[in-house]
């Protein structure tokens, strides 16, 4: 088998196949043989496992999948990469990929097909350029997925992870909480990439949960608040709120009122309890 984590013999592998590194793409290959490994470790691949993957790009973390899951199903936007992974991928019978958009692509029927009967984790290293929306396509989409372990840019793992009430949380650390357990697990150097990007990584990993944490009688109007709290972090979540869901501030201020909280509280300081019981009084 090649060493795929070689520089020359990526660059090998892409003349040979008339691939070349797409910056457009957010490509980065992995030349770190220690990352993959522990990544599909982390995964919690069994016997009876579908490891679905985003990005093969040549194949690396792709290969230490099929060494461990009953069947991988890779996605791959880049159709000059399909030819190399055909290469790379040779030895394996239980790898599918598919030239398609994640973002696209309608995973629920593609599981239903591909992943019928077998647990399914999702195991990536995910483009920076798109980590959120694939993230939360994998979380709103409510798809049978029991863990979700990718590779992020370090400050998106800080804020994905990050613990809702927080400097550091977000609209998205919310939204996150709201479906899954986040942890962060290892750090990756730029220099573990070719070409290295400008800044470090992390993996982290998702526990779906089976039910939210809080109970809420309407997700979207949920997900408005989050997004409308957030929307001007400099400012009180009271005129967040505000501006972001075209409401006087007498009708927020009287909700955070019948919420118990500060009309001078900021929506970093508001807990996944706090934004659910806002959502109920801004009906």
């Amino acid at each position: 088998m090649q060493n795929l984590t070689d520089p020359r013999v990526i660059h090998a592998l892409l003349a040979k196949n008339g691939a070349a590194l797409k910056k457009a793409l957010g490509q980065n290959f992995l030349i770190d043989p220690s990352v993959c490994p522990a990544m599909a470790e982390e995964a919690g691949i069994g016997a009876n496992t579908c490891a679905l993957e985003i990005g093969p790009g040549v194949g690396v973390l792709t290969v230490e999948l099929a060494k461990r899951a009953k069947k991988v199903l890779a996605f791959e936007v880049d159709r000059a990469l399909l030819p190399v992974l055909d290469e790379t991928l040779a030895e394996f019978s239980n790898v599918t990929v598919r030239n398609e958009d994640v973002l696209k692509a309608d995973l629920a029927a593609v599981l239903k097909t591909e992943a019928a009967g077998l647990d399914v984790v999702v195991c990536a290293n995910l483009p920076y350029y798109i980590t959120s929306p694939v993230l939360m396509k994998l979380l709103e989409s409510r798809l049978p997925i029991r863990t979700i372990t990718v590779m992020v840019q370090k400050e998106a793992a800080e804020r994905l992870c990050a613990a809702v009430g927080t400097r550091e949380s977000g609209a998205v650390t919310v939204a996150v909480a709201y479906y899954a357990r986040a942890e962060r697990l290892f750090g990756v150097g730029r220099n573990s990439f070719l070409p290295p990007p400008k800044v470090d990584s992390e993996v982290i990993r998702l526990t779906v949960r089976e039910k939210p944490p809080v109970d809420v009688s309407d997700e979207a109007r949920f997900f408005r608040v989050v997004r409308a709290a957030f929307g001007q972090r400099r400012k009180t979540a009271e005129n967040s709120l505000s501006a972001g869901l075209g409401l006087p501030k007498e009708t927020v201020g009287a909700a955070l009122d019948a919420c118990g909280l500060a009309r001078s509280v900021r929506a970093e300081k508001l807990t996944l309890a706090d934004f659910a019981a806002l959502s109920e009084a801004l009906n």
